[in-house]
């Protein structure tokens, strides 16, 4: 009995719709039926795995070996996947060779298969670790000038971390320093509270945001001229302020 080719069977597993002759030999192939299920498990199997969350880019030394094995065979610099060469010793060996190439070549299949989504599974594991990595900016705002500092400007920009952690970072220029140092500050819309981020040495800071700070509320960066008499509160000259947009 002829069986279905191992590649269209492939194509199958992944997805193909079946034709009416070939639905009906699968009704009565046990083979063919047993290839097809095989290779619809390995597709299964490595699908279910996409949505497992993060996934680990394999070491280097893994991809290495799997190169080494799969250029140390004859046919890989032709098809890139291993093949077994059959030896007929025999005329019962030659008898059973259209089996033993079935087989091989079902081997086959399931090796391509499992090979191309590793390979989908590896892309996408390196995909997310790079992209849960990456720092995102969520707010940023235009710093306006106060009437007693004119010439000011600056520019404010909040990031997340992947951590969870969030930082701000302010810019300023234009501007003639005064004695004393300029403080950054987050407040209210309706400036009933403020926190303090720190003092801004230069014209460019970065600060980190404190947890508990919901910048949904604390929307407006202010950046103060401060004189060094020990005291925290704002001093009431503000240099620039402006209310953060959220990406």
């Amino acid at each position: 009995m002829s069986h279905l080719d191992p590649e269209r069977l492939a194509l199958v597993a992944v997805g193909e719709a079946l034709t009416d002759a070939e639905q009906q030999h699968l009704a009565t192939c046990d083979a063919c039926s047993l290839e097809l299920a095989e290779l619809e498990h390995t597709v299964a199997v490595g699908r279910s795995t996409v949505t497992l969350g993060e996934l680990e880019t394999p070491p280097e030394r893994v991809w290495d070996r799997i190169l080494d094995e799969v250029r140390s065979q004859p046919e890989a610099a032709a098809s890139g996947i291993p093949i077994d060469v059959p030896v007929v010793s025999s005329p019962a060996v030659a008898e059973n060779q259209p089996d033993q190439r079935r087989t091989r070549g079902r081997g086959r299949m399931l090796f391509a298969l499992a090979a191309s989504i590793a390979v989908v599974l590896a892309i996408a594991g390196v995909w997310t670790f790079v992209r849960t990595q990456q720092p995102v900016e969520i707010a940023s705002a235009t710093l306006d000038a106060f009437p007693d500092h004119p010439d000011a400007v600056g520019t404010a920009e909040v990031i997340e971390l992947s951590d969870g952690e969030r930082t701000l970072t302010v810019s300023i220029d234009d501007f003639d320093e005064s004695d004393g140092f300029r403080e950054v500050w987050l407040i209210t819309a309706d400036a009933s509270d403020l926190v303090s981020l720190g003092e801004l040495d230069g014209k460019k800071g970065t600060f980190v945001v404190p947890a508990d700070v919901d910048l949904r509320d604390f929307v407006l960066v202010d950046v103060s001229q401060e004189p060094r008499d020990g005291n925290p509160a704002h001093s009431g000259d503000s240099i620039v302020r402006g209310q953060l947009e959220f990406s």
